[in-house]
């Protein structure tokens, strides 16, 4: 009884790269897809042929290969260049070319523009594919963690902590080069000496800092990656970190829309949910947004554009005034449309003036209007005191965007099941891609750069799940019917050669018949 035998090392064999890549490998979709479509229409960097020197690789080289590796967890450059030498599937998808690192990382930094139209490009597939409904999908947004450590992101107040740090140990050098001085103890004075030019250099820059934070207008500023910022991750949790926002289509779970952004959600949905109806091409669109989205500029927004809002209502927080109890919070008063008025849960009515106060946000963006409503009944009210503290009484504000908020917190509380689908529909995304693919960081610096790569990965996803829906060779039938608004001129390029190769080959008899 013998253990199974493998055959000689040294015994030859004659295998062709095609007989080892089998029908259903997702390779040959991939190999497809980039063949079928015109990469200079998609903005990409196309490398132009050269009279003189060593040629250079084709665009479609590198595409071919990142599609391949962030599928299969690969997203380092050396780690591609050496998997181009030992892995079967890459040297079937580039024909044995083996670019170097150098090359395979410009080509990801240099085309973040054309990757995330690559992305649009695929979804209008998935839905000329009938893989996409275009009529519901769920929002939501992950932090992905930057290349910046928390050591490099500064604030006013930090900045100025460590000045007052400076400040203090530039006095407890200054008191301690005087002791050494009255003892005329040269090697220690030098060595305080040294620190306090140190210290003197670390002051200059932590004011050079404060001025650029100033200049920027933000809030924060980053030093290694200027448009990383402190973002909160989970429960009081900061991280340097982006926001990737994802908008996902309830039929397969396809991502429609997506990009990186450098805030939290609160200010996110109406750009999100904008560029998924751009990208579906239609006219009206429901979206399921969690209560982290909840903002009446935003529901507004997307109200203008004919995007209806499922979002979750935030759980009523505590009223400013600390004698209001939770009978008489600002939701339990009634608003009238056709008389602008508000109701208190004692029966008074809440007029306005119709005067327009503004509200300044942190940006001039995020400011907005909004009128005051009172009621002189408050003063004869015997439960005055536990609506208001105010001795004038009970005021409300409505904002410009009241209308749009109480229609969408209406839709949401009169369709809970639809609602509840959110979770199914796009928060196992994250999970795929953060927590199988360990894609939960960036090493990429900026945020084109960044957005580039996020749109890669959503692609990717997006490849992943329309192969495991159809298989390979279904997925690769209907791409050769599909008609892009970006195919490749396949056949021009084709009669071009074939022209060329006629008069190369007889050229050269016509001269000699004359």
């Amino acid at each position: 009884m013998q253990h199974i035998t493998g055959i000689s090392r040294n015994q030859m064999t004659f295998v062709s790269l095609e007989c080892v890549i089998s029908a259903d490998n997702p390779i040959r979709f991939i190999d497809a897809f980039v063949e079928h479509i015109d990469l200079k229409a998609l903005d990409f960097t196309v490398r132009t042929l050269k009279t003189e020197g060593r040629p250079s690789f084709d665009t479609k080289i590198f595409l071919k290969l990142y599609l391949y590796g962030y599928l299969n967890g690969l997203r380092s450059s050396r780690k591609l260049e050496k998997e181009c030498i030992r892995n079967e599937e890459i040297q079937w998808l580039l024909c044995g070319l083996v670019p170097n690192y150098h090359s395979i990382s410009d080509f990801r930094k240099q085309n973040p523009l054309g990757l995330k139209k690559l992305f649009k490009l695929f979804v209008s597939f998935l839905k000329d594919a009938d893989l996409i409904a275009g009529d519901t999908i769920a929002i939501d947004g992950t932090k992905s963690r930057a290349h910046n450590s928390k050591k490099a992101n500064f604030n006013q107040k930090k900045i100025d902590r460590h000045l007052a740090y400076i400040e203090e140990k530039s006095q407890e050098y200054l008191t301690e080069l005087e002791q050494n001085d009255n003892q005329e103890n040269s090697t220690n004075i030098t060595n305080i000496q040294a620190k306090i030019e140190r210290l003197k250099t670390n002051k200059i820059n932590y004011e050079l800092l404060a001025e650029k934070l100033k200049e920027s207008g933000e809030p924060q500023i980053s030093t290694t990656d200027e448009d990383a910022r402190a973002l909160l991750v989970q429960g009081v949790v900061v991280e340097v970190s982006y926001n990737i926002q994802a908008a996902v289509d309830n039929k397969h779970n396809l991502v429609v829309a997506t990009h990186t952004i450098n805030r939290n959600d609160l200010n996110a949905l109406g750009a999100i949910a904008l560029e998924a109806k751009e990208n579906l091409q239609v006219e009206t669109l429901t979206v399921l947004v969690d209560k982290g989205y909840h903002n009446g500029r935003e529901i507004d927004q997307c109200k203008k554009n004919n995007i209806t809002t499922i979002v979750a209502h935030p759980t009523p927080g505590r009223s400013k005034e600390s004698a209001t109890q939770p009978e008489y919070l600002v939701a339990q008063f009634q608003y009238n449309k056709s008389d602008d008025t508000y109701k208190c849960p004692q029966g008074a009515t809440l007029k306005t003036t119709g005067r327009w106060h503004k509200k300044s946000g942190r940006t001039e963006q995020s400011g907005y209007q909004f009128k005051k409503y009172r009621t002189p009944a408050c003063k004869e009210c015997p439960v005055k005191h536990l609506c208001t503290s105010r001795t004038g009484g009970r005021e409300i504000d409505r904002s410009e965007y009241g209308d749009a908020v109480e229609e969408n917190n209406k839709r949401y509380q009169e369709n809970p099941k639809l609602y509840r689908t959110r979770q199914e529909i796009n928060e196992h995304i994250f999970g795929t891609i953060k927590r199988q693919w360990g894609y939960n960081h960036t090493n990429l610096t900026g945020l084109e750069k960044v957005n580039g790569e996020h749109s890669l990965i959503m692609l990717v996803y997006n490849i992943k799940r329309a192969v495991n829906i159809l298989g390979v060779p279904d997925l690769i039938a209907r791409l050769k019917t599909w008609k892009s608004p970006y195919k490749a001129k396949v056949w021009l390029f084709l009669k071009w050669t074939c022209f060329k190769l006629f008069s190369s080959s007889f050229g050269n008899q016509f001269v000699f018949a004359n």
